[in-house]
């Protein structure tokens, strides 16, 4: 059996950013040219009108400024909302593709590794632009990797599943080294329209190497345990999908074909079991709330990450024992744990102990515990 750990990582950022004043204008914008297009319907009682949005509103709510986004142009227009994406040939790189590759780059550099010493690629992410070819083979071809790749989707979860699918595959011999890479372009999925979520996502790439500890070039985090754990709800769902056009009025735009959310009892269920999810992980590794220097939680929602924190280390975390980035990237659903730990932790010292965590749709969760190795001052 070998150990595997954490050797590099890479994040991708689009160059497009949304702020909160320029959503809320072109929500409220859309709003209005709704009310007045229905404005007889509304007047007899038949539907309500729509809600503005507010600046207020949106950070009260998630604690979200920001986001990045592969293309802003049609989000923020009112007749169309959401992003115009062009059409590529099936002779070019696809999107998801291209922001991975950067992303890979990077973390193959931070580890002063080159894509020759590559076995494995899993793309993992809450959508993937098609069905087949997988987007992992497309992702290898370009960074000219041998080996193998394949693609997995367990939501806002698959990046911690993913890497615990390529530490048992390195723990077990049948690779030395695997990428990690998550590109998620959750605009295409968020209903803009919906006040209640137009705020939510962001999109953004992150890439984790994994190699065999003794092959480690420079610091490092090893592997210590991984855990994932499903439990089956409705309360996050998404029913686009290959069999729309079998149905009656499946290429209709229903509401059901983007992101859903139940938000209420999402919180209600999903603290609980992720909670106790990390306090189990830690107990049977032996890990003490006091052991743990950092954690590196899902990025969906700042007072959901602040209640699982506090669970957790039994006390209100400060700033830098629970990094938040959601306020500049929103939800990117499974990076956001990767943006944290890639962003904050080369300052943990050698022997620290941390815990990656990603939660959502499945409902899901997976942890990673890691020890840094490789001293650094604080």
């Amino acid at each position: 059996m070998y150990t595997p750990a954490i050797t590099g990582t890479g994040v991708f950022t689009p160059e497009n950013i949304i702020t909160n004043a320029e959503l809320v204008a072109a929500f409220n914008a859309y709003a209005d040219k709704q009310n007045a297009k229905n404005a007889d319907k509304i007047a007899a009682g038949e539907i309500e009108p729509l809600q503005h949005s507010s600046e207020e509103f949106i950070l009260k709510a998630s604690g979200i400024e920001n986001r990045y986004v592969m293309d802003k142009s049609g989000v923020l227009d009112p007749d169309v909302m959401h992003p115009l994406l062009r059409q590529r040939s099936d002779d070019e790189p696809g999107i998801m593709t291209e922001m991975a590759v950067d992303a890979c780059k990077k973390a193959l550099a931070q580890a002063g590794r080159k894509a020759e010493d590559v076995d494995l690629v899993i793309c993992a992410a809450s959508n993937h632009e098609r069905a087949y070819p997988a987007i992992a083979i497309e992702i290898q071809q370009a960074l000219g990797i041998n080996g193998f790749g394949f693609d997995m989707n367990v939501a806002c979860s698959s990046a911690t599943f993913g890497i615990q699918a390529a530490a048992d595959m390195i723990r077990s011999g049948s690779v030395r080294s695997a990428l990690v890479v998550n590109p998620e372009i959750c605009s295409g999925h968020l209903e803009w329209r919906d006040r209640d979520c137009h705020f939510i996502f962001g999109d953004v790439a992150t890439a984790t190497l994994i190699e065999r500890i003794e092959d480690a070039q420079g610091p490092h985090f090893e592997v210590l345990s991984t855990r994932c754990a499903t439990s089956f709800s409705n309360n996050i769902r998404n029913n686009n999908g290959f069999l729309r056009r079998s149905r009656p009025a499946g290429v209709v735009d229903r509401r059901d074909m983007q992101f859903m959310q139940n938000g209420r009892k999402v919180f209600k269920e999903v603290l609980p079991m992720v909670s106790k999810h990390i306090s189990d992980h830690m107990e049977a590794e032996g890990v003490t709330s006091s052991d743990l220097k950092r954690l590196w939680l899902h990025q969906a929602n700042k007072t959901m990450n602040d209640f699982i924190g506090k669970k957790v280390l039994g006390r209100e975390p400060e700033a830098d024992e629970q990094p938040n980035i959601l306020q500049d990237y929103a939800n990117t659903s499974s990076a956001g744990s990767i943006i944290a730990f890639s962003k904050y932790s080369d300052d943990l010292a050698d022997g620290d102990i941390g815990l990656i965590c990603s939660f959502g749709a499945g409902y899901s969760v997976g942890s990673v515990i890691v020890k840094r190795h490789g001293w650094t001052s604080r």
